[in-house]
């Protein structure tokens, strides 16, 4: 099945703001659904200085169609200056969930 379907990486720093983002991309119709995983560790590079932070990662499913306004609507929520927004392809997917993920984003956001 060929699919328009992306996965978008994002952290965020603690449980709360990642549910807060996480309910507020589901219910504006930007992606399908949200996982997210605790326990993640960043270590990073940030205004001169390297450091280590607890943070949670966001696994966003939705169609690459709708990435311009789940970009905006990431921007709009997130607590960070500049929030770490990675969009991956999929390349192949059980077909009922590509039809469901598919369905799910364009009656929402069409």
């Amino acid at each position: 099945m060929t699919s328009d379907a992306i996965v978008v990486l994002c952290t965020a720093p603690d449980e709360a703001a990642a549910g807060t983002l996480a309910r507020g991309l589901v219910e504006s119709g930007v992606c399908a659904c949200v996982n997210r995983l605790t326990g993640v560790r960043s270590t990073y590079r940030w205004e001169g200085q390297v450091l280590d932070e607890g943070e949670v990662l966001l696994i966003i499913k939705t169609v690459g169609s709708a990435y311009a306004r789940l970009e905006e609507r990431i921007l709009a929520l997130h607590p960070y200056q500049t929030p770490e927004i990675l969009a991956l392809p999929v390349l192949a997917g059980a077909p009922g969930y590509l039809s469901w993920l598919q369905t799910v984003v364009h009656e929402t956001t069409d």
